[in-house]
C-alpha cells in the first residue's frame, strides 16, 4: 500500500468508490426490504379477511391468530427498514417515514386492535392504518428507485 493511502494514524483511507459502492449495496438491501415487507402486507390482507370469514363461521377468535403473528411479524419489519434507511442514507424523508411505519405498526395497530373489542368504528381505522402501513412502503420503494437513477 502506497503511503498515500494512509492517514496520519497509520490507518488506509476509504476510498470514495468503495463508499459508493457500499451505500450502493445498502441501498438495494433497502429497496428489496421494502419489497418483502409490501409482500408481507398482502399476505396479512389475506389473512385478516381468511380469519374474519372463519369467525363467522364459528371458528373462533383464534381463527386470526395468523394474522395477529404476521402484524407483530411487519413490526419487527418496519424496525429492519428503518435501520436499512439509516445505513442506506436514504434521506430525511425516508428516514422519517420509516419512523411514521415503525409507529403505526408497532403501536397504532395493536391499539385500534384492542379498541375494536369495544367500539367496532376502531377496526375499521384499523384497517385503514394498515391501508396507510402499506401506501408507506410503496411510497419509499418508487421514490428510492428515482433518487438511485438519478
Amino acid at each position: 500500500m502506497s503511503e498515500s493511502n494512509v492517514t496520519a494514524t497509520g490507518e488506509p483511507e476509504v476510498s470514495a468508490a468503495s463508499s459508493a459502492g457500499t451505500r450502493r449495496l445498502a441501498m438495494s438491501v433497502y429497496r428489496w426490504s421494502l419489497l418483502v415487507f409490501l409482500a408481507a402486507g398482502v399476505v396479512q390482507i389475506f389473512l385478516a379477511v381468511l380469519g374474519a370469514f372463519r369467525v363467522l363461521h364459528g371458528a373462533g377468535d383464534s381463527a386470526l391468530d395468523p394474522h395477529r403473528t404476521l402484524g407483530f411479524t411487519m413490526g419487527a419489519m418496519a424496525l429492519i427498514v428503518l435501520i436499512l434507511a439509516l445505513i442506506a442514507r436514504a434521506g430525511v424523508r425516508a428516514i422519517s417515514l420509516a419512523v411514521l411505519l415503525v409507529l403505526l405498526t408497532s403501536l397504532m395497530q395493536s391499539l385500534l386492535a384492542t379498541l375494536a373489542d369495544n367500539h367496532v368504528i376502531f377496526g375499521a381505522f384499523h384497517a385503514a392504518d394498515g391501508l396507510l402501513i402499506l401506501a408507506i412502503p410503496a411510497y419509499l420503494y418508487f421514490w428510492s428507485g428515482r433518487q438511485t437513477s438519478q
